[in-house]
This record gives structure tokens, sequence and C-alpha cells, in this order.
């Protein structure tokens, strides 16, 4: 009776969620394209009020729109501007020192957006991967293939499951065997490797590389936890959401070796290269009282969603029986719990891996005990996390703990201020005199702001950076994959947070 009433209580949860969701409209997008320099026109003004209504002026930098910044080579040659015209209506074109930009805006939906997106992320395609990009296009590998590609892989997986797209799936199969095939290449029943390379292609110049015996392949190793971190996340999606078949099998016999392999020893991701733990793939009780005190509520966090998947996957009471040793002999969800006491300094990065441990737990978890405790130690994340306006941790954050419509207007808001133009821009906002400036640097010394910035006024990043940063990005030749976008978007579009009218 009283496992009927837990599951009528979490039915309700998702049924409330579902009963408010956010109906989504046209967002004007801001379409650019550029001129060579040229003598500016004798109509050019310093202000201009175009006949969309817009009043458009000049900043320091750049332009504004309706006090909307428009700067940097995402928008515009230089942030020299000189002033304006408008060609053709709905056309404004910004003079500069070093060429013209015209701006056009087209309102389109997030679900057209997405689709925009997906053209860039198969350009990033690497052996199935979502991989990097350098020098104006071309793949190459990253310390976290795994972690990337798991990610798009679940938010093709959340797409598929809601719009029953064939191509949706087909991209969640390819990148899913990706990341299977991490496993598998090192040789080493449960131990992935970070990344995999062929003789055809550039070998990074840091961390541990080791061929294949057949030679065919050279593969990364040095495993991190934001690898597996990725990797779980994965195996539930997948086991969820993928038909019934052969890859889905496949999906649940690696968790289970992976599990198996952490458990196997003692809680620690050994390098069979080393013999030695990894750098990052320690979730044991000695590490955490230890060097790790630090990691500790983190990697707590991390190992309770590690066995709560794999017993969801596998179905065997033995992970159940190791996740209530951790939790009531060893006290990991207490650990869990002790955020604010033990964090020296502020980790985006480990913000990401702890929201995608959550993520799982919130869906799975239904032992009351347990589960109040993952929503104490939720909650302490959030608190960092709740400026940010980031639509992914605010989307797990309400999956957790209800709706909250304050929560998903920001959620959107971010989404639709993505910019189109994903490339590593450099973009300086450290001039803005509007913009506070707080009292300490990060912990890499770099300046940062109190408030907000939209991402299309900042420089590009993904979701394990921090967004206060004031100046950052690079050359133009680099190019962010979208699944910034693709992953919250469509977790939302799952879990009924917001629909497409």
């Amino acid at each position: 009776m009283f496992r009927k009433m837990l599951k009528l209580i979490f039915i309700f949860l998702n049924v409330q969620l579902a009963a408010q969701t956010l109906s989504i409209g046209d967002f004007p997008q801001v379409q650019v394209q550029q001129y060579p320099q040229s003598a500016p026109p004798q109509s050019m003004t310093k202000q201009l009020k175009a006949t969309d209504g817009s009043q458009w002026t000049l900043a320091t930098r750049g332009v504004f729109r309706d006090g909307r910044l428009f700067h940097s080579k995402r928008f515009l040659p230089c942030d020299s501007a000189l002033g304006f015209t408008e060609p053709k209506p709905g056309r404004v074109r910004v003079h500069t020192t070093c060429g013209d930009s015209e701006l056009r805006f087209e309102s389109i939906r997030l679900r057209d957006k997405a689709k925009r997106y997906e053209t860039i992320a198969i350009k990033h395609d690497r052996h199935g991967f979502v991989a990097d990009t350098r020098d104006n296009g071309r793949t190459a590998s990253n310390d976290n293939d795994g972690l990337w590609t798991a990610m798009y892989a679940v938010a093709k997986l959340f797409e598929y499951k809601s719009t029953n797209d064939k191509q949706a799936l087909a991209r969640a199969e390819r990148a899913t065997k990706a990341v299977l095939f991490l496993e598998q290449i090192t040789g080493e029943p449960g131990y992935p490797a970070r990344s995999y390379i062929d003789p055809t292609e550039i070998k990074p110049k840091d961390g541990f590389w080791y061929w294949t015996a057949d030679k065919k392949y050279e593969f990364k190793s040095d495993t991190s936890s934001d690898e597996s971190v990725g990797h779980f996340l994965l195996f539930g999606m997948a086991w969820d959401l993928l038909p019934k078949g052969k890859l889905r099998d496949e999906v649940r016999e690696t968790c289970r070796r992976q599990m198996d392999y952490i458990l196997k020893h003692n809680y620690y991701l050994i390098d069979p290269m080393t013999g030695k733990p990894t750098r990052w793939g320690k979730w044991s009780p000695a590490y955490f009282e230890g060097e790790g005190k630090e990691d500790a509520p983190l990697n707590a966090l991390e190992l309770i969603s590690f066995l709560r998947t794999t017993a969801h996957v596998t179905g065997d009471a033995k992970y159940e029986r190791e996740l209530a040793k951790i939790i009531n002999e060893l006290g990991y969800l207490k650990i869990a719990g002790r955020l604010k006491e033990q964090r020296e300094e502020l980790n985006y990065s480990d913000e990401e891996l702890a929201m995608l441990s959550f993520y799982p737990l919130l869906v799975y978890e239904k032992n009351p005990d347990y589960r109040a405790g993952i929503l104490k130690a939720l909650d302490d994340w959030f608190e960092n996390m709740r400026p940010q306006r980031n639509p992914l941790w605010n989307a797990i954050y309400e999956i957790g703990r209800g709706s909250n419509p304050e929560l998903r207007k920001a959620s959107i808001e971010t989404l639709q201020r993505l910019p189109l133009d994903l490339r590593y821009w450099r973009v300086e906002n450290s001039w803005r005199k509007e913009l506070p400036i707080a009292a300490k640097p990060d912990r890499f010394g770099r300046k940062e702001t109190t408030v907000f910035l939209q991402p299309d006024e900042r420089a590009m990043m993904k979701w394990n950076s921090n967004p206060f940063i004031l100046d950052g990005g690079g050359d133009g030749s680099s190019e962010n994959d979208g699944t910034i976008f693709q992953l919250p978007y469509w977790m939302g579009r799952y879990h009924k947070l917001w629909g497409e009218r």
C-alpha cells in the first residue's frame, strides 16, 4: 500500500508539471550579413528609428537596439561603430571602421532553432562523437568526448520520444554506440577511455595515450569522473527511451560492467595501464577523508546516482544492497549534503556534474528517506545556480521540486537569446560601466560581473563555464556544437515543461 502511495505521489508530480506547460511562441533571431569596408553613405545617422519601431544608438563598443547590445565579430566586423542606415525595411546596416553589418530579425520557433543547431552538430561528428571543431571546421579529439557525446545522445533521445522523429533516433543511436565503444576499445571490461583517434588524426599533445592491440586506434586513458557521469546519465536514458533491441541490451550490459568495475576496485576507477586510480575517478571513503575532502559532496552524489541508475537499468538487487550500504553504513547521502561546509571554491564544471548526477536520482529514486536527502543536496547546489538562468539546471530543478513559473520563464528567455552563430568569437564586456564588478576574481583570476549577461552578449561557452566572466572567447575558428540548446530544450519538451504553440 505504501509503495502504491509513493507511485501515486510521483505520478501526481509529473501531472502537475504537465498541467502547467508553458507554450512557446516565435522569437526574433538575428541574421547577420557582413560587407567589406566602404565610404559611409551620406544618409548615415548616429541614431536611427527603424521602420519596425526599434531605436538604434551607438555604444562605446558596438550598438544598442532598444537597450540590447550587439558587439563582437558575432555581429559586427569590429566594435568601432560609426552609424546606421536602413537600405530596406527591416534591414538595419551598421557601419563600422572595419566594414558593415546588416542585421535582420527573423522570428522563429525554438523547435526550428533546434533544427538549425542540428545542422551544426552534424558537422561535429567524429566517429559518432560530438567533437570539438578547430581550424575552421576540422574535428579533433577532446578529453570529454564521452561526456559531451552522452549529453547530445540524451538530447536526441528526448527529441525522439517527444516527436517520434526517426532521424533523431538515428542520431541518438550513433552517438550512443560511440560512447559504448569507449569501453570496448580499452580491452578492459568496465573501463572506458576518454577518447580515441585513428592513425589519420592528429593526436593531442597532452594526456596518456595507448595503442589498441591491433594498432588500429590510439585511446586516451586516465579517464575522469566527468566521463562516468556522462556514461551513467546516458545508460539510464537509453534504457528508458531506446526501442527494445540489441543496442538497448548492450547499454544494460555496459552499465553493469562499468558499475561492477568501480565496485570491484573499492569505489575507484583503476587505470588498467598503470594499475592505479585515475586522477579524478575516486569515490571512496578514504579519498573523502584525505585529499578529496572538498570533492566529497559531489563524488558521494555521483556514486549514489551511478548505483541508482544501474539498479534501474539492470533490475539486479545487488545494486540496491550496495546503495543501501553506502547511504546507511558509509553515510554517503549525508556527505552529499555537506556542500556548503566543504566547498572551498566555486567550480562551474562541478555544478554541471552535480546536476547531471541529480537528474537520474530525481527520476528514479522512490525511497522517501533517500529522496529527502537528495532534495536537500539539490537545494544547496541550486542556491548558486539560480542567478545563472541556466535552462538545463532550471529544468532539472523543476523536475525535482515541481513547477516554478519564474525559473521556466528564465529558461525560455535564455534559450531564445542563445545566438545562431555558435563560433567562439572574442567578446569583451569589461568596458561596460553599467555592469557591477565582483569583489573577487573567479578561481582563474578573471574579472566577473555580479549580474546575468544574456548569452548573445557574452562569449560562447558550454554549461560547465562561468557565465559571469566579462571577457572571453577566441578567434572564431572553433564552434560550439549546440548541445547547450538541444539538451535543455528537448528535456523540457519531454517532461512537458514547455511546448510549442
